[in-house]
Parts: C-alpha cells; sequence; structure tokens
C-alpha cells in the first residue's frame, strides 16, 4: 500500500519530462502536426453473423441483420465475400442527421438506401467494392441504412418514397419504442 504514493510520484514526474515547452507557443509550424493514430473502430476480420429480424421493404421481404452498436456499425460488411440475394444489413443510428457511407475493406457490391426516422427510403446508390470515396446523403434526416446486394432494389422496383416495416411495425416502433 505504501508503494501506491511513490508510484504516483514518480509516474507525475515521467508524464512532465514527456512535456514540450514549445507547444504551448502559437507557433504555426506545429499547426500541423497530426494527433497520434488510434486503432480503428472496427473488427480486423468479418464480423460473426448479427441478429436478424424480417424487414418488409414495400411488398418485398428480407432477412436483415442488425448492426446497432458502434463496432456493428463501424464494421458493417467489411471482409465479408458475399451477400445472399434476400439478406440485406440494416444500420440502427440513435438519431437523425447526414449520413456517409464508403467501401473500405468491403468485397461485395453493395446498394444501399438512406431512410428517414419514419422509415421511408430518402436515397438509393450504389456502391463499389473496396471505393473508399465517400457517398454521403443528401438528406439531413437520415437514421438508418440498408445494405443490399447491388441491384436489388431496381431487381425488386424499389425506389425513394418506399416504407420499410418489421413485424412490430415501422422502424421507429421497432427500435425506439417502449418494448411492454
Amino acid at each position: 500500500m505504501k508503494t501506491v504514493p511513490l508510484l504516483l510520484a514518480t509516474l507525475a514526474v515521467a508524464l512532465a519530462g514527456c512535456h514540450d515547452p514549445k507547444s504551448t507557443t502559437t507557433n504555426q509550424t506545429n499547426a500541423n502536426v497530426a494527433p497520434p493514430s488510434l486503432a480503428p473502430p472496427y473488427l480486423p476480420q468479418a464480423q460473426p453473423r448479427l441478429q436478424t429480424i424480417k424487414l418488409f421493404v414495400g411488398g418485398k421481404e428480407l432477412t436483415t441483420e442488425l448492426a446497432v452498436r458502434p463496432v456493428e456499425i463501424y464494421t458493417g460488411m467489411m471482409w465479408r465475400t458475399n451477400l445472399p440475394e434476400h439478406e440485406a444489413m440494416l444500420f440502427v443510428f440513435p438519431s437523425a442527421e447526414p449520413r456517409s457511407f464508403y467501401m473500405r475493406n468491403t468485397y461485395v457490391p453493395l446498394s444501399l438506401a438512406y431512410i428517414s426516422p419514419d422509415g421511408v427510403i430518402q436515397e438509393l446508390h450504389d456502391l463499389h467494392p473496396l471505393n473508399e470515396n465517400s457517398t454521403p446523403s443528401q438528406a439531413d434526416n437520415i437514421q438508418y441504412v440498408l445494405e443490399v446486394p447491388q441491384g436489388w432494389f431496381q431487381r425488386h422496383s424499389i425506389a425513394p418514397g418506399t416504407l420499410l416495416r418489421t413485424p412490430r411495425g415501422d422502424l421507429r416502433q421497432s427500435f425506439f419504442a417502449p418494448r411492454q
């Protein structure tokens, strides 16, 4: 127990020695120094199959994995090698705002739908494997993003304005209504 204060004092001295006195100046030469790099917020391999739900897109049914937790959202379809025709991944965000998706480490060609809080498709986009250029939403009220095999929306005549539902009701009821 007596070693704890000694350990803390040693740590404080060591940290004080790491301080760069020049960093407190307003010298512009330090303005372009990058912050330390952090580990990516996604998994380094394909994530296991996530919890699924039936999702009705217009009159079409999809077995849909739910990406809800941050690591699930950040990892998404990365490193996976296929997505069957009647399967999808739905990204559920806690609030509505502009969204942007890209295809880092993603090998499967995808189409995505940007969806408003009321479960209505606002925009559709095709994404290409390994393309790291962001595809931002034009709408600023996107709470859900649905990824399907590329061309699925076109093959099934799904367009902006289509409503999504689950067996529990609309998306707001399914994911944000209090459970009874």
